[in-house]
């Protein structure tokens, strides 16, 4: 029987199932809240930056 995969963008659930693994992960790990706060904040620098890219490369084009 053929079983379908589901990309991670066009399931819902896939962001928030990932990030409650991380962040179980990482409290399991003996971080604190200040830490998993820091992680987030990290996260959206990464994005930020490489949003920024995109938006530098296509201006460019």
């Amino acid at each position: 029987m053929a079983q379908t995969v589901t990309q991670p963008s066009q399931d819902p659930r896939a962001v928030a199932i990932l990030a409650k693994n991380i962040y179980r992960e990482f409290r399991a790990g003996g971080f604190n809240e200040r830490d998993v706060m820091a992680l987030a904040g990290e996260l959206l620098s990464l994005v930020t930056t490489d949003v920024k890219s995109r938006q530098h490369d296509t201006a460019a084009e």
